[in-house]
Order: structure tokens, then C-alpha cells, then sequence
């Protein structure tokens, strides 16, 4: 030990020489805690960050006891003393802080993740819009030419064209409010005025709704209820959540099949179910069918009636259902894929 009558050369000089054995006693505190941190690389910050908070203090102590020689003099034992001190205030410290940049840094990965699908939905919606939105704008302008052209003068035909451009016309109207529709859900100005409002309600209007297209297409559309709920949401918004769901249900149905609307109480919640006969959804592919501007590739039918939109509608239905508080999902399901809507019940 270091005697309190040596000068500071001295001290220097008997510390240069027991400075490799005191290295030597930290050394394998410091191996052994270069191993844990490796096998902890993906683990918990606040871990990592205790691990190396404790390989200092614990490397001080090995050297520390190497060099006296494990002799438990005074000197050491103050020594000791202090370094367990240090150590019971550093390492919830270190724990605390590991925990703080954790969360910190978790959110920041999430927010990335985030921010890097948002601008790859966005990407997809100009794509998918921009092509959409040509196909009618070209139909509308050359039928309008030919009518300006004379081309087409015989009245039967002239109805036709006034009624195909009108068609058109409100194709383009319904894209145009899915997309306004959309940016009020993406960007938060959504405000939703709750109340009781009945779901057969909800669903009688939805059904009629869509009646026209569901004659076109060739396809039933039947609704079951075990019971019918009242649930707490917004009586416009929630007939377009059906709207869509059953719209798109009809769309990828085949001729001569049905589009089944079921309705029951789970809990504390009101579930609606709309059962399709698409031929299913690829596993690969299930998880994206709330994607924006998604329309999915093979096993679901194509559609050919000229009437699909812009690949909105799902994920507007699944806005609307996040903005009421509740939850929609989807599986294959006999024949085709189901999709499940559960909303919270209206209270009393």
C-alpha cells in the first residue's frame, strides 16, 4: 500500500508499478462484461446501460482487491465502501436513464416507421389516383368532342353519350370526396358528434344504398341479427362504414352470390360482420387490404363492372371505425373473407 510519508514522485512511481497487476484483476471483469453486452445488443436499453455502468465499478473493485492482495486493511475497506456507494447510486440512476432512452428511442423508431409508410401510402394514392382519375377524364372528353364534332348527332345516341358522361361525372364526384374523405381521417380533423344511434337503422340504409349496384352485378345481399344494437357513434359516418364494406363485398362477389350482413352483441360491444364470396385473400396480402389505393391481385374476383373507385374505400371504413373507438379486421371465411367491425355499445 502507498504510505502516507511518500512524496507524489513516489506515488507515481509505485503506482506505475501496480498499475498492470491492478489491470490485470480488471481485466477478465471487463471480458466477461464485453460478453453480456454482446449477447444483450438487441435487448432493453436501461439494461445495456446498467451492464455498463457496473463494469467500471465492478473492474475498480477486482483491481482494487487484486493488488492489496484480498487484505482487508482499513485503507481497502474505505475504499470499498466507497465504491459500493457510488454503485447503489449510479445504477438505478443508470436504470432510470436506460429506461427514458428506451422509450425515447422507441418512439422515434415508430414515428420513422410511420413517416416512411405514410409517404409510401402517399406515393401509391398519387399513383392509383392519377391513373383512376385519367381513365374517365379521357372517356368524358372524347365523348364531349364527339358531340361537339357532330360525329355523334342521331338523339337515341345523343342521350347515350349524356348519360355516360354523367356516369363519369359522378365517378369522378365519388373519388373526389374518398379523397377528401381520407385527408380529414389522415390528418386528425375528424370530429365526430356521438350519439345512440340504432345499427338496423344504420344497415336498412346502407342496404338500399347499395341495391342498385348489387341488381347490376347479379349478386344477393341478405342481412342476419341475433339482436340490434344501439351503438355510440355518428349516424353519417357509420352508414359509411357499411357502405363501403358491403359496396366492396358486392364488387368482388361473382354473379349469382351472396353478400351476407350479420349483426350480434359480444361484451360490451356491437359486431358487424359482412361476409363476402371473393374466393379469399392471399395470406401475403390480408394484412394490406386497409392500405390505401390496395385493390389485391388474384384470388379475389376482378371487377369489370366499370364501378370500382379509387381503392379508398376500406381504408376510410377502417378511419371512420379507429375515430368511433373501435376495431375492424379481416379473414378468409368459407367462400370468401369476412369483415368484422366492433363498435362500443351506447351507454344505458
Amino acid at each position: 500500500m502507498i504510505e502516507p510519508s511518500e512524496s507524489f514522485p513516489d506515488m507515481l512511481t509505485h503506482a506505475w508499478h501496480i498499475l498492470p497487476f491492478a489491470m490485470l484483476f480488471a481485466l477478465p471483469v471487463v471480458v466477461a462484461g464485453g460478453v453480456v453486452l454482446y449477447f444483450l445488443r438487441r435487448g432493453s436499453p436501461a439494461t445495456t446501460l446498467t451492464v455498463l455502468v457496473l463494469i467500471p465499478v465492478l473492474s475498480t473493485l477486482a483491481g482494487v482487491l487484486g493488488v492489496s492482495g484480498f487484505m482487508f486493511t482499513p485503507a481497502l475497506t474505505t475504499m470499498l465502501l466507497v465504491c459500493l456507494l457510488v454503485g447503489v447510486w449510479t445504477v438505478p440512476t443508470a436504470i432510470v436513464l436506460g429506461r427514458a432512452i428506451g422509450r425515447r428511442t422507441v418512439w422515434e423508431r415508430e414515428a420513422r416507421e410511420r413517416e416512411r409508410a405514410a409517404e409510401a401510402a402517399r406515393r401509391d394514392l398519387v399513383a392509383w389516383i392519377s391513373h383512376d382519375l385519367r381513365s374517365p377524364l379521357a372517356g368524358i372528353r372524347a365523348m364531349a368532342e364527339a358531340l361537339a364534332d357532330g360525329i355523334v348527332s342521331e338523339q337515341r345516341e345523343v342521350a347515350d353519350y349524356a348519360q355516360r358522361i354523367s356516369g363519369e361525372s359522378e365517378r369522378l364526384s365519388g373519388m373526389v370526396n374518398d379523397l377528401f374523405e381520407l385527408s380529414r381521417i389522415t390528418a386528425g380533423a375528424l370530429r365526430l358528434s356521438l350519439s345512440a344511434v340504432p345499427l338496423r337503422d344504420v344497415v336498412s340504409d346502407a342496404l338500399a344504398t347499395q341495391a342498385p349496384l348489387a341488381q347490376q352485378k347479379q349478386v344477393r345481399v341478405r342481412a342476419e341479427a341475433d339482436a340490434w344494437p344501439v351503438v355510440s357513434g355518428s349516424d353519417p359516418e357509420l352508414a359509411r362504414i357499411v357502405q363501403n364494406l358491403v359496396s366492396n363485398a358486392i364488387r368482388h362477389t361473382p354473379p349469382d352470390g351472396t353478400v351476407a350482413v350479420r349483426v350480434a352483441v359480444e361484451g360490451d360491444d356491437a359486431l358487424l360482420a359482412v361476409d363476402d364470396c371473393c374466393g379469399g385473400i392471399p395470406e401475403d396480402e390480408i394484412t394490406r387490404v386497409f392500405d390505401v389505393a390496395f385493390r389485391g391481385t388474384a384470388a379475389r374476383t376482378p371487377d369489370r363492372s366499370g364501378t370500382a373507385g379509387g381503392g379508398l374505400g376500406l381504408a376510410i371504413a377502417k378511419g371512420l371505425v379507429e375515430a368511433h373507438h373501435g376495431h375492424i379486421g379481416v379473414r378468409n371465411h368459407g367462400e370468401g373473407c369476412r369483415f368484422e367491425v366492433r363498435l362500443p355499445l351506447a351507454a344505458g
